[in-house]
């Protein structure tokens, strides 16, 4: 066990300490979004702009994947935390060894069924015919390469949760910058000329090289992972129960997400009409670009995570109170800071993605993006409160907040909005869903902090 990385999480100041732990985090997560808009400008500009909502058919597989990963990232990081903070080097070896097998398993599973019912799912996903072509494509190359993403993703996690987030930082930047590089070399006629097809092949490589460099690190002495390849076959099976607890909650809302593109694509598919393919590359991009804007806040997060795990488990209640209130006004801030740049520049991001200057395109998503972002700061204590819980190892109440949004409310919102007011009612209802579920989770952050505060005397 790495007694540095524990004293650091133990007596550093918290702030300083959330600083240090977020911005690796936070700089990998960047750039990880970074790629994906970069892919979506290069697909645009290689295939045309129907093409990009090609890869929004397409994103819900690969969110259950990422969403696997996530799961058993965080819940075994939270497993592998508090026992760190204990100081129990068995609970930390088995809880490593159980994620990846668990990981392994998992990840085979989905990819293997999505490939052999592929067209079935695009079309269930929504696709059109004006899309299904690219989908496909794309598809029948990046579900090989889900299976390095979900086990790199988990990884990610488990070294943040050892106090080593540089590493973390550095595994997704390569995978993006590689992928970065890569995309006009497969995709453009100079070099491969692969179109959609082109861009799913430098992703694989690149979620490859994220995996095989994090993977690399985790191997080496001085991390506080001790895996153990030739005894991996042993996990703990009480173990399994517990990971899966605390992560479900990401991959719920991981997965959720997934469940939320495929109702939207085939609600425009049945409200737009002709400009169905049109709509779908709009809330295409909008995704992409609430991903990148948002994913310095997920960064901050992600720091925070580590520490409210092992001060948990150390009973440190006054550190876990302070980060927790740290953290919640720094995302608040940057949170509302995003909703007015989008009101600023809403249309110049969509003239980005349209090299035939699609002037439908460019007008619906500025306004679409818009309404979408009215709700930015209101999702600020449902993030802190979720991603709390699951570093706490409370995986119900984690697993509560995380369905609110995406399932409970947005989806029934969106069936009555689109019923009433057409295409329009998708985008008011992400923002109807963020002011219920942030005024709520805002009520019960404060009881929980109180609740803090009288552990702490």
């Amino acid at each position: 066990m790495n007694k540095e990385n524990s004293d650091m999480l133990e007596f550093m100041n918290v702030r300083k300490l959330l600083i240090k732990l977020a911005i690796p985090a936070t700089a990998a997560m960047i750039v990880n979004a970074l790629y994906n808009l970069v892919d979506t400008f290069f697909v645009a500009q290689g295939s045309g702009t129907d093409s990009i909502g090609a890869l929004s058919i397409a994103y819900p597989v690969q969110l259950i994947v990422l969403g696997i990963g996530l799961m058993i990232g965080v819940g075994s990081s939270s497993v592998f935390s508090r026992a760190f903070g204990r100081k129990d080097e068995d609970s930390m070896k088995r809880s490593v060894n159980t994620a990846i097998m668990l990981n392994l398993v998992l990840t085979f599973t989905v990819s293997g069924l999505s490939y052999i019912f592929l067209d079935e799912l695009l079309i269930f996903f929504g696709a059109t015919d004006g899309n299904i072509g690219f989908a496909r494509d794309y598809m029948s190359v990046i579900l090989i390469a889900l299976i390095p993403y979900s086990l790199s993703i988990m990884f990610n996690n488990l070294t943040r949760a050892e106090g080593r987030p540089k590493i973390a930082m550095w595994s997704l930047i390569i995978g993006a910058g590689l992928n970065i590089v890569l995309d006009p070399i497969f995709i453009f006629d100079f070099g491969f000329g692969l179109g959609v097809r082109g861009a799913a092949i430098a992703t694989g490589i690149g979620k490859t090289a994220s995996f095989i460099y994090v993977f690399r690190k985790a191997m080496q002495k001085e991390s506080s992972l001790m895996i153990d390849l030739k005894h991996l076959y042993r996990i703990d099976l009480s173990m399994i129960k517990e990971i899966v607890a605390v992560g479900l909650p990401s991959f719920t809302r991981i997965a959720m997400g997934g469940v939320l593109i495929i109702v939207v694509n085939n609600l425009i598919k049945q409200y737009a009409g002709t400009e169905a393919t049109t709509y779908q590359s709009i809330y295409g991009v909008i995704n992409r670009l609430i991903r990148f804007s948002l994913m310095p806040g997920f960064g901050l997060v992600q720091g925070m995570i580590p520490i409210v795990g092992f001060n948990f488990g150390a009973k440190l209640y006054r550190r876990l109170h302070e980060v927790i209130a740290y953290a919640s006004k720094l995302l608040l801030g940057y949170f509302t800071f995003m909703f007015v740049a989008v009101l600023l520049f809403a249309e110049y991001l969509f003239m980005i993605f349209t090299p035939e200057n699609n002037a439908t395109f460019i007008a619906e998503g500025a306004y679409a993006f818009r309404i979408v972002a009215l709700g930015f700061s209101f999702i600020t204590y449902q993030v802190i409160l979720s991603s709390g819980y699951q570093a706490m190892g409370y995986p119900v109440r984690a697993f509560i907040v995380a369905l609110s949004r995406r399932f409970l409310l947005f989806i029934p919102i969106a069936y009555l909005l689109t019923y009433l007011i057409g295409v329009d009612g998708i985008w008011w209802s992400f923002f109807a869903a963020d002011i219920i579920t942030g005024s709520l989770s805002f009520m019960v952050y404060r009881f929980e902090m109180k609740d803090l505060q009288k552990k702490m005397v």
